[in-house]
């Protein structure tokens, strides 16, 4: 058993994340009988310390929750676009992907972690303040800790560009030095911006103290986010939407995310017959491939629904689906020259001992946002205003007050109407491809987390690393899935078997007696910790 795995059948209780230090903060909060929510915001905000380069409080948070009964609701903690973009977001202009001209949008994520422990107070008896929950973050900030292999990969892959980033090195290089894995790393100014919303609440960080320095840094960058754009930002509770998968129903978060593309997928491969096929054979490579194409053309048509008229969950028509899968042949692959969309991000889930349980993921959008840093604040801003369009009359063009297309999609399944499975994934448009070899692995062909986090994946499509319309397949799913998909059409490319262009998941699963097993990816730095 690795590290990353949980054994089944000795906790009811467990969290998920890509940083040991984060799931333990959430361990500590479980053990201590807290709620799933409770022990996701301690981990949420140890992750805004530990992993800047995927996450942070800048940034933004999608949350998926269930009771035990499995009442299930979606928390939408996304910022709206600024109310004066100024030339950032002019019809036909591209919006830059970073610096200021990136930061279009406010940040959700602080105020999202209030809204869940409102909702977990109220309906699940939690207690737990705010103050004491992010208190470990608080210290690990202050106090330094090692920094973490994947922070120095992101670091080294981005030293070209960040010298260019306002602020950005002063805190992350120092003195022009690229740190080193191991190096014990410091973050005093993140520090005091989590005391001030200790000390004063979450809402601090949208109309008190703490807002005002960070308007003050944006402001003096060229950022168009105002006071009034911050103090208008509310996570939102939203009705998840869901499909019938086998025994189990799967939910995901709605528009303006792409949860309907991860369920158009997972629909599709139901009507294809995935039970039928052998785990990790070409068929399975091959037709999960074909159905993300097809739940990828009509993924392009979301946007926020405040500001379309079009129904988006007829994605999941049946219709649609019967007709999508028609469209796939079983020898050939479909021609894919479409965009890719960038984004990192991080997966995190808990289930308590009292069935309750959360599934989430926190972003600022491409490694290290917009790589813009507020002030004196140490807070980086995320780029997700750079996912509009300047497209007039698309569903996701820009507009003020308007929250942008997000890749964003934690998930959760229900069987027997209780909780059965907490699922999701780094990786903006490799979510979907993921979840899908996860899921078609644990429901359909029986795997434990484990065994289907440390299996082969694929990449569709355009990369930060690669340019070329191609399928990167990790190399360890061997010689004749290659052939064999060469000879359907796949344009492909071999990548290193555990690579990170395959994303980093997590995975907890419930079974019917409310025991839980659990891992998070051999491809990260984090684990499951079981209670």
């Amino acid at each position: 058993m690795s590290d990353k795995e949980v054994s089944t059948k000795m906790h009811r209780a467990m969290i998920t994340s890509p940083s040991t230090a984060a799931s333990e903060a959430g361990a500590a909060v479980l053990r201590d009988g807290g709620t799933a929510i409770e022990a996701v915001v301690a981990t949420a905000a140890m992750l805004a310390v530990t992993y800047p380069h995927f996450c942070g409080i800048g940034g933004d948070a999608v949350w998926m929750v269930s009771d035990g009964s499995g009442n299930v609701q979606s928390f939408m903690g996304i910022g709206q676009a600024a109310q004066n973009p100024g030339s950032f977001a002019d019809a036909g202009k591209p919006i830059p992907l970073r610096g200021p001209g990136s930061t279009l949008t406010t940040a959700c994520t602080v105020d999202s972690w209030q809204h869940a422990l409102d909702h977990s107070a109220k309906h699940w008896g939690g207690n737990k303040k705010l103050a004491d929950l992010i208190a470990p973050a608080i210290s690990l900030a202050e106090n330094g800790f090692p920094i973490s292999a994947s922070q120095c990969f992101w670091l080294d892959f981005r030293k070209e560009d960040i010298a260019n980033w306002p602020g950005f090195t002063d805190i992350f290089a120092p003195n022009g030095k690229m740190p080193v894995a191991g190096e014990m790393f410091y973050q005093p100014q993140l520090a005091e911006s989590l005391k001030l919303i200790a000390q004063n609440g979450a809402r601090d960080f949208y109309e008190g103290e703490l807002a005002g320095r960070i308007i003050a840094g944006l402001s003096a960058v060229g950022s168009p986010i105002t006071a009034a754009d911050l103090a208008k930002t509310r996570t939102r509770t939203a009705d998840a939407v869901s499909l019938e998968y086998g025994d189990v129903t799967l939910f995901a978060p709605p528009a303006p995310t792409q949860g309907l593309a991860t369920l158009m997928t997972m629909g599709v491969l139901r009507e294809l017959g995935a039970k039928n096929w052998a785990e990790g054979d070409a068929d399975h490579f091959h037709l999960v491939v074909e159905a993300i194409k097809q739940a990828f053309l009509e993924r392009d048509q979301i946007g926020d629904p405040d500001f379309a008229l079009d129904d988006f969950t007829a994605m999941l028509d049946p219709a649609k689906l019967q007709s999508a899968a028609g469209n796939i042949s079983p020898s050939q692959a479909m021609d894919w020259p479409h965009p890719f969309r960038h984004g990192d991000t991080v997966f995190l889930a808990a289930k308590d001992a009292n069935g309750n349980s959360a599934s989430v993921l926190q972003s600022t959008y491409f490694d290290w946002g917009s790589g813009v840093v507020a002030g004196d604040t140490g807070i980086v801003w995320q780029n997700r205003g750079a996912a509009f369009t300047t497209r007039p009359g698309h569903p996701n063009s820009y507009k003020p007050g308007k929250r942008p297309f997000y890749t964003l999609n934690p998930g959760l399944a229900l069987r027997n109407g209780k909780p059965h499975l907490l699922y999701g994934t780094q990786g903006a448009d490799g979510q979907p491809q993921t979840l899908a070899m996860l899921l078609t692995r644990v429901l359909d062909f029986g795997l434990s987390p484990a065994e289907a986090l440390a299996k082969p994946r694929f990449l569709l499509g355009k990369t930060f690393s690669d340019t070329n319309d191609s399928l990167k397949l990790e190399v360890d799913a061997g010689d004749a899935v290659f052939d064999t998909l060469s000879e359907r059409g796949h344009i492909l490319r071999a990548i290193e078997a555990q690579s990170a262009l395959a994303g980093q998941a997590g995975i907890i699963r419930i079974d019917e007696d409310g025991f839980v097993d659990g891992a998070h990816d051999p491809r990260s730095d984090g684990m499951a910790i079981g209670v």
